[in-house]
């Protein structure tokens, strides 16, 4: 398990306003995902497998629900989701829904840290 943070995820309210705010803001590219219901959100020089310089990730952007997901969330790499989330509940965590395939990509997870904290898990397929 890396354990490293690889990603970020910011929901929005209004699609085109948080595109147009962080493009505007920072520089970042936000090309849409509709495959995905999703906004990709570069915030540097990026080819096929992600960043291409190191120092910084990626994140993505995602309509807020009104639910659990109503926050940023970090996401963390580990090897394997179910023994991450079997960890994460033997100090106190919690799952937060179920593990999801991101296409062919990986998969994905949240859950929520033992202060409240909902945070992302990242496994390569």
């Amino acid at each position: 398990m890396s354990g490293r943070v690889v990603h970020f995820e910011i929901p929005f309210d209004d699609g085109d306003r948080a595109r147009t705010f962080y493009r505007e803001a920072f520089g970042w590219d936000t090309p849409q995902m509709p495959e995905f219901e999703y906004t990709a959100a570069v915030t540097g020089p990026a080819g096929d497998q992600g960043p291409t310089e190191p120092g910084y990730i990626n994140g993505g952007m995602f309509r807020r629900d009104g639910g659990e997901l109503a926050g940023p969330i970090i996401t963390i790499d580990v090897e394997n989701i179910e023994d991450a989330l079997a960890k994460v509940t033997s100090l106190g965590g919690s799952p937060v829904g179920e593990k999801l395939a991101v296409g062919e990509m990986g998969f994905a997870a949240y859950f929520r840290d033992p202060e409240g904290n909902i945070m992302g898990l990242w496994q390569n397929a």
